[in-house]
């Protein structure tokens, strides 16, 4: 097997260790998204497995992907909820609890949309790309290396359903 290859199939297991370790933290449900993310990089970094700088690396791809998939998740969240549908009395509070928290994850979405772009060579989970400059799609069948853009070769994406 080539240096490259093997490489790259080592920060993919990186990613997929550390986003599982980070989402098993998180279901916990007593750390915020930084804290489980440094406790699993610690916890990883102890094993001696990977050197900090890959994983401070790698901690940045998933950090970029599980905000990207918060803010997915808040649009989900708005055009799943039809206030009509919520009977007089509930409707205003259960629309204010829901505009609320919509509002709230829309903020931490803006602020992660931000610095969140997906550059080839970046390692990331499966999923579609659209390419920033040209619009074409590219479908990632597993976590792995963002390849350029195969109708620009361009090298800038953003992560979609």
């Amino acid at each position: 097997m080539n240096d490259k290859k093997q490489h790259d199939e080592q920060d993919v297991g990186l990613y997929e260790k550390l986003a599982a370790r980070t989402a098993e933290l998180l279901e916990e449900g007593r750390r915020s998204l930084d804290e489980a993310l440094k406790k699993a990089k610690d916890e990883l970094n102890k094993a001696g497995e990977f050197s900090a700088d890959k994983l401070e690396k790698i901690a940045e791809f998933v950090r970029r992907d599980i905000n990207d998939n918060a803010a997915k998740a808040t649009e989900a969240v708005r055009k799943a909820v039809d206030p009509q549908r919520v009977t007089v009395g509930v409707q205003s509070v259960f629309a204010r609890i829901l505009t609320s928290a919509a509002d709230a994850l829309s903020d931490l979405a803006e602020k992660a949309e931000k610095n969140l772009e997906f550059k080839t060579g970046e390692v990331t989970s499966a999923g579609k790309l659209v390419c920033k400059d040209c619009g074409a799609e590219m479908n990632l069948k597993a976590t792995g290396r963002i390849p350029p853009c195969p109708k620009c070769h361009k090298t800038v994406f953003r992560k979609s359903f």
